[in-house]
């Protein structure tokens, strides 16, 4: 099979899933992620996903909705 024939199912091939249920997972993971453990629950738990691009994209926008410009363009 050509990898360049089927790019969805190669770019599939490569999710990575968070496992939160172990500990020591939740911890690598929430590190990876620059969050605590409980931030990380909080999001699979707001974007109901355990997918990791899905999950950092989600604490990215978060991080920049809470960021002092964002607010100051909010409230202008």
């Amino acid at each position: 099979m050509n990898p360049m024939e089927y790019p969805l199912q190669s770019l599939n091939a490569r999710k990575e899933f968070i496992e939160i249920a172990d500990e020591k997972d939740r911890d690598y993971w929430a590190t990876r992620l620059g969050v605590s453990t409980e931030k990380l629950k909080s999001a699979i738990r707001a974007i109901q996903s355990m997918e990791f691009l899905q999950l950092k994209e989600y604490l990215a926008m978060e991080k920049i909705k809470s960021g002092t410009a964002y607010q100051h363009f909010l409230n202008a």
